[in-house]
């Protein structure tokens, strides 16, 4: 009997930990389709990873986008089951929460939170939600953060966009849980990215004026320093993998460099001092009159 090839959608996949997760697979024998939105990434990608490399236009912001991409998929895929899909698409909006632009805002929340539901719903039928479909029960891969656990000063947005993903994670994980179908949540820390690597380049002048603006300065230094010595994304994508094939996957993945100080160390200590340690860090110590 011929061994069906698993095939993988992978979102957000021009780029950065997308790029890695495709090529991971690809590697492992399986067919990917590459969630872009310029179809010139997607023929890159083609070019870089091969025939198993299926380029498919997604806007996760637009409904008809994702739903012609999962259309395409169920007819390639021939009557059987999709065994992956990651949800890794996604930006990171910055600014303090008190004066962020509402639509900045309502644009971090469309991409990562609404974004992560719309792509969800349109192929979790073939990941064996549709029992008319042949195979095993595929899995979800949710592209969390740190953030999603810890927080961070001026990263408000996308704090909640990736504590929202972690919640949808574990609801949707004991839903599915009927079909058979598994939930993990990978939550990496620093990244050698452009979503990070690119700090220096955040605009912060419409912040000039504020009382914020000096501990702003000393995050985006502290990202523009730490995103490029991240981990690469090779390592986020390792997981990904395991997430996807490992016989009992973990349901939750943190991938923290300097893990003690960045990860360990916060979850224990209390909340207060943690909150203190940042702020005189960053230069948000409450200032006496």
């Amino acid at each position: 009997m011929t061994q069906v090839q698993p095939s993988a959608v992978v979102t957000g996949a021009s780029t950065g930990i997308g790029a890695a997760c495709a090529k991971r697979l690809v590697d492992e024998g399986w067919r990917v389709f590459a969630g872009v939105r310029k179809p010139e990434d997607g023929e890159r990608l083609k070019g870089d990873l091969g025939a198993s490399l299926v380029p498919v236009i997604i806007d996760v912001t637009d409904t008809v986008s994702v739903n012609a991409a999962a259309g395409t998929v169920r007819t390639a895929l021939e009557g059987q089951t999709l065994k992956g899909l990651v949800n890794n698409a996604g930006i990171a909006v910055a600014g303090p929460m008190l004066e962020l632009p509402l639509e900045d805002f309502q644009n971090q929340m469309d991409v990562n939170v609404t974004g992560v539901v719309r792509v969800t719903q349109a192929f979790g039928p073939l990941l064996g939600v549709d029992e008319s479909l042949t195979g095993e029960p595929g899995r979800i891969v949710m592209m969390s953060s740190v953030a999603g656990e810890m927080g961070a000063p001026f990263l408000g947005p996308y704090a909640a966009s990736k504590h929202a993903v972690e919640g949808i994670s574990k609801s949707l994980r004991r839903e599915l849980m009927l079909y058979g179908i598994e939930v993990v949540v990978i939550g990496p820390g620093a990244v050698a990215t452009p979503i990070w690597s690119k700090a220096e380049e955040i605009d912060t002048t419409p912040y000039k004026d504020s009382p914020f603006f000096e501990a702003m300065q000393r995050i985006q230094g502290w990202m523009a320093r730490n995103g490029p010595a991240g981990f690469p994304p090779s390592k986020i994508a390792d997981r990904v993998f395991r997430g996807l094939t490992d016989a009992k996957p973990r349901f939750r993945y943190a991938i923290v460099p300097d893990r003690i100080t960045n990860w360990s160390l916060p979850k224990v200590l209390p909340e207060r001092l943690v909150n203190n340690l940042v702020a005189k860090r960053v230069g948000l110590e409450r200032k006496h009159r």
